[in-house]
């Protein structure tokens, strides 16, 4: 306390000629209107410069509840897209909420990708849920891009995909005029995957967009997955070879949906049914 008084002391004249400053600057902008909206303006720009910081900060920090909430919306969507119904009105913000209750036919549960492999020939990823959270083999994993693979393993928490960068892939995809094809991967490009086995009374070209074929019991039609690079006949000049780019960058995923088909047993059991 003895310190203040001795700085007051001290320093006495400089402290009365700031505050007569004060006072005399306070008065001059109450009694000039010009003064008093530039000062103003200047406590407005200041303030608000040192509001959209600490926003920023605060929005920084949120990022992943956002990014979570976005990634719910996405799962929404998708659903109602896919299922051809409202899928959305009879739901409420949780995350827990699966669209089995509703009867649609595909699910889809949001996963992160915790292992990812893509130079070698029989590429894998690993994913952050398993068969604790009604993950079974064959459920198609997708992004918002496009197709990643299928689940070929399961664990209580893990499960394991089958990436379309692996040379044991066959994935039914077809050409925007519904023509049909096998997808698989000849071993080379990470950027780039083979559609075999397309007629050649297709008519195809460079550029357009190749989807899933929904002609199995694995993903829904219409899944993008890459466009048309370049093409070729065949040996026998019966079909195409097709090399499709991509949508995704398969050396760079973390966020994923793994698709349940919920009518994929009755398909399988009709299926091998009639081939007795």
């Amino acid at each position: 306390m003895q310190q203040i008084i001795n700085f007051v002391i001290r320093n006495k004249n400089f402290l009365l000629f700031l505050l007569l400053f004060g006072f005399s600057l306070g008065l001059t902008i109450q009694s000039h209107s010009y003064h008093k909206s530039k000062f103003i303006n200047s406590t407005n720009i200041l303030t608000g410069g040192v509001y959209e910081s600490a926003n920023d900060i605060t929005a920084y920090f949120n990022l992943r509840d956002q990014n979570d909430q976005l990634l719910e919306e996405n799962r929404l969507l998708r659903s109602k897209l896919f299922n051809g119904v409202d899928s959305l009105a009879n739901r409420n913000n949780s995350s827990s909420i699966d669209s089995s209750s509703h009867g649609e036919r595909f699910g889809f549960k949001k996963a992160n990708v915790i292992n990812n492999s893509y130079s070698a020939t029989k590429n894998y990823l690993t994913l952050n849920i398993g068969r604790n959270d009604s993950i079974t083999e064959d459920q198609g994993v997708i992004t918002s891009k496009g197709i990643v693979g299928i689940i070929d393993n399961t664990s209580a928490k893990y499960s394991r995909v089958l990436s379309i960068l692996n040379t044991k892939s066959r994935i039914n995809a077809q050409l925007k005029t519904n023509h049909i094809g096998s997808l698989k991967w000849d071993a080379g490009s990470s950027e780039i995957v083979q559609l075999v086995d397309v007629s050649k009374f297709a008519p195809v070209k460079e550029g357009d967009t190749i989807t899933t074929g929904g002609q199995s019991a694995i993903f829904p039609e219409g899944i993008p997955i890459g466009s048309i690079q370049s093409f070729v006949l065949d040996p026998g000049g019966d079909t195409y070879t097709i090399s499709v780019r991509l949508f995704n960058d398969m050396t760079n995923l973390y966020h994923v949906y793994v698709i349940n088909n919920r009518d994929a047993e009755e398909i399988k059991t009709l299926e091998n049914t009639l081939s007795e």
